[in-house]
């Protein structure tokens, strides 16, 4: 008896922390992103990690560390502005421990360097918990042909 209620306890835990964090990609994540694409990267550095390792594989530059993260920030917010549409189609995430990914698709409409563009991104991101909360340790992203 105490091991299957140990295991329910295990379980709802889980879906808890699965819940929990899907609303933060829903909200906090989401929320950083567009603020990108409108030339303000102060929450998407708000929202990543501050412990190494941190990366980024990207369609336009790589970063590798917490220095190259921040020019890259910087350079993200100068070439972007005027978001019209940002929407990410999740096609799969999970949460385990103090671990967690997403993977989809980010759909979005904004000016680059001044030009309106819309491209689709394929994007996975790993998570780490660090304080209580989620931050963002790892990118990679690519063109959609």
């Amino acid at each position: 008896m105490t091991t299957t209620l140990t295991a329910l306890n295990a379980r709802i835990s889980r879906m808890s922390d699965r819940d929990d964090f899907l609303t933060w990609v829903k909200t906090t994540l989401y929320e950083a992103e567009v603020a990108l694409h409108n030339g303000d990267a102060g929450p998407r550095r708000a929202i990543w990690s501050h412990n190494e390792p941190v990366s980024v594989l990207g369609a336009w530059r790589n970063a590798h560390g917490r220095d190259q993260l921040e020019e890259l920030f910087a350079s993200l917010a100068e070439s972007f502005s005027d978001c019209t549409s940002y929407r990410f189609e999740l096609h799969a995430y999970d949460v385990v421990g103090e671990m967690a990914y997403t993977a989809g698709l980010e759909h979005t409409s904004a000016s680059v360097d001044g030009e309106p563009r819309s491209y689709t991104l394929r994007a996975t991101q790993v998570y780490r918990r660090e304080g209580g909360e989620w931050r963002v340790a790892h990118r990679h992203g690519d063109t959609v042909t």
